[in-house]
């Protein structure tokens, strides 16, 4: 049986789609920051088959949950401090996103004015679309498939 240490303070990333913590873990820039950090993946779930699970020592601060959010907004973020759970955050789709994804609309500002910022908002949360703040593209890329 594995047997991954608890933390003192951090958080936990659990019910991640199986096979998606390394592009959490790149999306969330986890590599450039100095902590310690454990990628537990395919892991048993009663709930999902299998999982993976992300556990991060470090201040909550550092976490981006609008990014989070938006890659996969059916993971739990269960904050850990001494040693303990505290608090289980549920994401959610967020309203809006910047500098995650790009506009891919070659007549959108965005390709001319490179120094501005890529915003895009939630157009239809049922459906889960996202649009381009500037020309109202339709966001066409993957986030958690």
């Amino acid at each position: 049986m594995l047997n991954v240490g608890a933390l003192r303070e951090g958080y936990v990333l659990d019910h991640i789609k199986a096979g998606k913590a390394m592009t959490i873990y790149h999306d969330l820039n986890l590599d450039k920051l100095d902590c310690t950090v454990a990628i537990i993946k395919n892991a048993r779930s009663n709930k999902m088959g299998v999982k993976d699970i992300i556990k991060v020592e470090c201040p909550i601060e550092k976490l981006d949950l609008d990014i989070l959010g938006f890659i996969d907004h059916n993971i739990t973020v269960n904050i850990i401090k001494d040693e303990r759970i505290v608090e289980k955050k549920e994401l959610r789709l967020p309203k809006k996103v910047t500098n995650v994804i790009r506009c891919k609309n070659p007549r959108c500002i965005t390709s001319i004015e490179q120094g501005l910022d890529h915003v895009f908002f939630l157009a239809d949360e049922e459906k889960e679309i996202y649009r381009c703040m500037y020309c109202e593209e339709k966001y066409r890329g993957k986030r958690n498939k």
